[in-house]
């Protein structure tokens, strides 16, 4: 373990949390070793203030628990211990061992017939926990107290030379766990580093095993990557490894086939970003509209081929798109409802009937769709000039626009009035 000093790493001691620093002391006066590690020294190293600290420490989940007031464990597959210290959390992994350990047992750690890490609470010792973890440039620990920085696998180096490497063997690890190749493509978008060659090389052979992640793991998996302000240069580094394929494997083969397709989900991608940059709210019902378009367009496609009316169809081929699309990702209800409003109201939108116009201003859903619309005739779709239409619109009815009350969406009901108690 390389030790390395203040005066070559340069880590500025204001931009440590101080929730952090006391999770810290307070583990080593109980006599565990304690050090902040990961992300978070990736970006004090990189000069950033980082948004989460997580520590790292030799004492076991339970015994964590016991020296903090409302800290919880959670996770089974990974069991950490969440300390709440006044309004931060700060989480804390115990420092992981080897999982082929012989004196590991099944409760502790279990893996598929594939090699997939199924359980994993082996604990060990700083130098294993370094070799466990997954990229060199999140492998780094930092001491608050001596400002000194521990580099086992020359993660500094690589932070450096600005490049994204997998610790050991690639292809054993993304076998382990093969979220593990969407984490290589998250942060080579965010850190706008390279992929080192056999990192990059080794998601071609295992990309497959994506197909054996839970659903609703992959859907948190989905926000990381889209929505944290990287989203364009994740969506094309997705495209170019053909790992969108097993997040939304429809959008992934419109984009394929067509250019102006692609460059409908690139601006989507893009207005994201810029959103967050700017501190704005995103959802990620939008991007999913955006993404899951081009689907939709080709399955109501057949359908009015078949006879369908086009509202009809539009609708029918929202619950399809994206009942087929929860088989590879789950998406929740909250985000699978408005994305299919905005779908059906792209043809009411585009017939522009004046009657039409207050109803369609007030609806809730209204600047959403807007924005899809605007989208798509940027994408090159012609929409005879829709979206001057609806800009206008909005310019002449300022007030109208999302006034409408909302709605009770589906799996949601409306707290009954308390009944005032009649007194006699």
């Amino acid at each position: 373990m390389r030790v390395i000093p203040a005066t070559e790493h340069g880590i500025q001691p204001d931009l440590l949390n101080n929730a952090a620093v006391a999770v810290v002391r307070r583990l080593r006066e109980a006599d565990y070793e304690a050090y902040i590690v990961g992300g978070a020294v990736r970006d004090l190293l990189l000069g950033i203030r980082p948004k989460d600290f997580d520590v790292a420490t030799n004492a076991t989940p339970e015994q964590v628990h016991g020296l903090f007031r409302g800290a919880r464990i959670i996770g089974r597959r990974f069991q950490i211990v969440h300390v709440r210290y006044g309004r931060e959390i700060i989480e804390v992994t115990t420092y992981r061992g080897h999982h082929e350990s012989p004196s590991s047992t099944s409760k502790e750690s279990r893996q598929s017939d594939k090699g997939l890490l199924l359980r994993d609470n082996v604990y060990g010792t700083l130098e294993e926990d370094a070799v466990r973890r997954d990229l060199t440039v999140n492998s780094m620990y930092y001491d608050p107290d001596s400002q000194e920085l521990l580099d086992q696998l020359d993660g500094l180096q690589d932070i450096y030379a600005k490049l994204i490497r997998i610790i050991g063997e690639p292809e054993q690890r993304y076998r382990e766990d093969p979220v593990r190749m969407l984490r290589v493509l998250r942060f080579s978008a965010r850190l706008q580093f390279a992929i080192e060659k056999s990192t990059s090389a080794a998601i071609a052979p295992c990309k497959s095993l994506l197909g054996e992640v839970p659903a609703a793991r992959l859907f948190d998996e989905f926000l990381k990557l889209f929505m944290s302000g990287n989203a364009l240069a994740t969506f094309h580094l997705l495209l170019e490894h053909h790992l969108l394929d097993f997040l939304l494997p429809e959008a992934a083969q419109r984009c394929r086939e067509q250019t102006r397709y692609t460059e409908l989900v690139a601006l989507a991608m893009d207005s994201t970003d810029r959103r967050v940059r700017a501190d704005r709210p995103v959802t990620p019902a939008f991007l999913l509209a955006a993404m899951l378009w081009p689907a939709l367009q080709n399955r109501s496609g057949q359908l009015i081929d078949r006879g369908d009316p086009p509202q009809a169809a539009i609708n029918a081929a929202g619950q399809q798109v994206t009942a087929e699309a929860c088989q590879h990702m789950v998406i929740p209800k909250r985000f699978s409802i408005p994305m299919r409003e905005m779908w059906e109201m792209q043809p009411k939108l585009e017939r522009q009937q004046p009657k039409r116009i207050k109803d369609l201003l007030a609806n809730r859903r209204f600047r959403a769709a807007y924005d899809l619309l605007l989208l798509r005739e940027q994408a090159g779709e012609d929409l005879n000039n829709s979206g001057d239409f609806w800009t206008e619109q909005q310019r002449l009815h300022p007030e109208l626009v999302g006034s409408a009350p909302a709605k009770i969406e589906a799996g949601q009901r409306r707290r009954p009035a308390r009944r005032r108690r009649r007194r006699d």
